[in-house]
């Protein structure tokens, strides 16, 4: 008798990852979902044991589909494994029904204690024919730096909100090869026309380098004075270090969870400003450097019940793609 488990995550590698890292033992029958609502459809039409559910993921986002999991009434016990790994976010999922919270990258001996909890053991050994074995996504490689992308910044939305005590909304991260002139444009939709203020670090390891580029909106910077409670009279000084703070946590925890999995050591030099209240062209100016094309990670954050949003971005000079991609091979491969 197979044991049929629903695996949603819109990435083709957490879901590779995950069916492979179910024990032979359990004798899953995988069945894959896309997002929270391709999961839904595959939840009303067939039955399953067990659901291992994403959170960051277009169309229906993993809090969404638990909400509507628990307002339909399906039965259903579901694990969360996800790299948005906020104290609040753990709690959020679990008062929406989530029997377990799994952090990603997957680690199979949390996942078997997991198991333990939740699968029903038999009184007796009991013998099953092995169900025929599950189609594996295809990889590409942007594919496997999405994941890692999402895993890195789900690590810097976490130290963001320890550091703040707040909850931020984490999106899907954006992965792009860039020319300069695509990256200028990509800065200004960024901008929306707003005037921002911007920092920039620069991060090296093992010869993958690049930089790092922080932006804050007027709006954001005037909105995370009131969150800190700024004083009236020390405004000038507290932003700056607002802005510095901000971009030390970001950068660093990103590159902390981008170094684990591709096992390199990152160092980061100090925040240098761009500028204050200036207009992103001024920023743009500033960050031209010597990129002839580069990959770029990108991802805003907001944060709860405020208008502040960050938006923060890594651009990877054109020598480091080849070193990136070799440190990263093994996810690539079958485990």
């Amino acid at each position: 008798m197979s044991y049929p488990v629903l695996i949603c995550d819109d990435s083709a590698l957490a879901r590779k990852q995950m069916a492979r890292s179910l024990p032979a033992s359990l004798n899953a029958e995988i069945t894959f979902a896309v997002h929270g609502l391709d999961a839904l459809e595959k939840l009303e039409a067939s039955t399953f044991k067990l659901m291992f559910l994403d959170l960051t993921m277009p169309e229906l986002d993993g809090f969404e589909t638990l909400e509507e999991i628990k307002k339909r009434g399906l039965d259903i016990p579901v694990v969360v494994v996800s790299g948005d790994i906020q104290p609040k976010a753990k709690e959020r999922v679990m008062s929406l029904g989530a029997k377990a919270f799994i952090q990603k990258p997957i680690d199979k001996d949390a996942l078997n204690a997991v198991l333990r909890e939740l699968v029903e053991k038999k009184a007796t050994p009991q013998t099953y024919a092995p169900v025929a074995p599950v189609e594996l996504p295809i990889l590409k490689r942007r594919d496997i730096y999405m994941e890692v992308a999402n895993v890195s910044i789900g690590q810097a939305a976490d130290a963001l909100a320890r550091h703040f005590d707040v909850f931020v909304h984490l999106p899907l991260p954006n992965v792009n090869i860039f020319e300069v002139s695509e990256l200028h444009m990509a800065l200004r939709d960024l901008a929306d026309n707003d005037q921002v203020s911007g920092v920039c670090q620069g991060f090296s390891g093992e010869g993958i380098a690049g930089e790092a580029l922080v932006l804050l909106s007027d709006s954001s910077v005037a909105d995370l004075k009131k969150l800190m409670k700024v004083p009236a009279d020390s405004e000038e000084l507290e932003e700056l270090e607002l802005l510095m703070d901000v971009s030390n946590i970001l950068v660093g925890a990103f590159l902390n969870g981008l170094g684990k999995q591709s096992e390199v050591r990152f160092f980061q030099s100090p925040p240098v400003l761009l500028g204050q209240h200036i207009p992103i062209d001024s920023v743009i100016k500033n960050t031209t450097g010597s990129f002839s094309k580069t990959m770029t990670f990108e991802v805003s954050y907001t944060i709860d019940k405020t208008s502040i949003r960050c938006d923060l971005l890594f651009m990877f000079v054109d020598e480091s793609l080849p070193l990136l991609d070799n440190k990263l091979s093994y996810l690539m491969e079958d485990f």
